[in-house]
């Protein structure tokens, strides 16, 4: 009969004092077993149980509330990756009887600006989509020293936000395939986009233009930062 080898990675931030890490271990595994957890998350449970006491002047405990700390940032990376999908195809159900709020832009640095402008999207409906423009998508429209930040690293911020339900990165300059597919009920432009031409706006529903944090921008934020 075979059996499975697991393997997990130690996660260990600060060591200190390591006498006791294996009974932590075998103690956190019993626990994590006893109350119907898979072999995979009772492996995980141990080991941060282990982190924590090893991150501690000599014998020691970890109490639950350390480690659910411990493993929380984790878990938000985790929950954020899962909010960025490759396409709309596997949202289709999802997004049934849903109102449905569509935004886009680079977000290159997120600021307080962006997050006030995504939280006020989020309102207006169910579930909010941000089409995220890809690295080489930043470049022809901002220039070569742009991004900042990788199209990953800005994907997964943004989905971190509790308003943003999922994000879509997507290589085109302007997001009208996407709108396109996604048809959505609200498309969401700053008010800046007043009197302007909308992309995309003959495939949404409405269009609401939200008002913006003055004074908030990321080309403001780089030129104070090369000052």
């Amino acid at each position: 009969e075979s059996v499975l080898l697991q393997r997990k990675t130690s996660i260990a931030n600060d060591v200190y004092y390591v006498s006791g890490a294996g009974d932590t271990v075998i103690a956190a595994l019993a626990v994590s077993l006893a109350q119907k957890k898979s072999l995979d998350e009772a492996a995980v449970f141990a080991n941060a149980a282990a982190a924590v006491v090893i991150a501690k002047l000599g014998s020691a405990v970890a109490t639950l509330s350390e480690i659910n700390d411990f493993l929380m940032p984790r878990r938000v990376i985790k929950n954020a990756e899962s909010k960025i999908l490759a396409d709309i195809d596997s949202l289709k159900e999802t997004l049934i009887n849903k109102k449905v709020v569509f935004t886009n832009g680079c977000f290159d640095i997120l600021h307080a600006g962006h997050v006030s402008y995504l939280e006020k999207a989020r309102k207006l409906g169910d579930v909010l989509i941000v089409g995220l423009n890809s690295d080489d998508s930043v470049r022809k429209l901002k220039g070569e020293e742009r991004p900042i930040n990788s199209q990953e690293d800005r994907a997964l911020i943004l989905a971190s936000l509790a308003c943003v339900s999922y994000v879509i990165i997507f290589n085109e300059e302007t997001p009208l395939r996407l709108i396109s597919q996604i048809m959505p009920d609200i498309l969401v432009k700053g008010a800046d986009y007043k009197n302007k031409e909308i992309v995309g706006s003959e495939h949404a529903k409405t269009v609401e233009l939200i008002d913006i944090l003055p004074s908030r921008s990321t080309t403001s934020i780089i030129n104070r930062i090369r000052q």
